[in-house]
């Protein structure tokens, strides 16, 4: 790994903060886009739209409220896409049942080779029920949820 500057402030590229700015030219059409990558990625975590500069050829410099702005909606965009993560991997649903209310919960362990899923089931006071493994791809949902506590927590087919 090369030692890269704390600090870096020129027109096409910003380093601070823990991240990179860099303007590049965008592949789709005849203007510009900013990347945002964070310290020690090798991928931009965004790429955006910028600004055409007066000329209406080259882009318009970077500047610090600029690479301010830059950063924080970086920083948004990879917090949601963490929570939209989160809530894909781990996800549960309330159903009512006999036995009072009783919260299904799918987690998820993805893995390129071995992806797995854990179905579990709770009740009010948060004792575990059932557990089972069943496919990464399962669907939980209100009608599945109740399907497996109905059928007495059998592994889902």
């Amino acid at each position: 790994m090369t030692d890269l500057p704390l600090k870096t402030q020129e027109p096409r590229l910003w380093r601070s903060d823990g991240w990179t700015a860099q303007v590049i030219k965008n592949e789709d059409d005849d203007g510009w886009a900013v990347a945002m990558t964070p310290d020690g990625q090798s991928e931009p975590a965004l790429v955006g739209p910028w600004t055409m500069g007066r000329d209406k050829k080259n882009p318009k410099p970077l500047d610090g409220s600029a690479f301010i702005t830059l950063v924080k909606t970086a920083r948004e965009f990879v917090r949601r896409s963490e929570q939209q993560l989160h809530a894909t991997l781990h996800q549960s649903i309330t159903v009512a049942h006999d036995a009072g209310r009783i919260t299904v919960c799918l987690d998820i362990t993805p893995d390129d080779d071995n992806p797995s899923a854990l179905l579990s089931a709770k009740d009010e006071l948060d004792e575990l029920l059932a557990e089972v493994r069943v496919p990464p791809a399962f669907k939980l949902n209100r009608a599945s949820a109740l399907k497996w506590v109905e059928a007495g927590f059998a592994k889902p087919v």
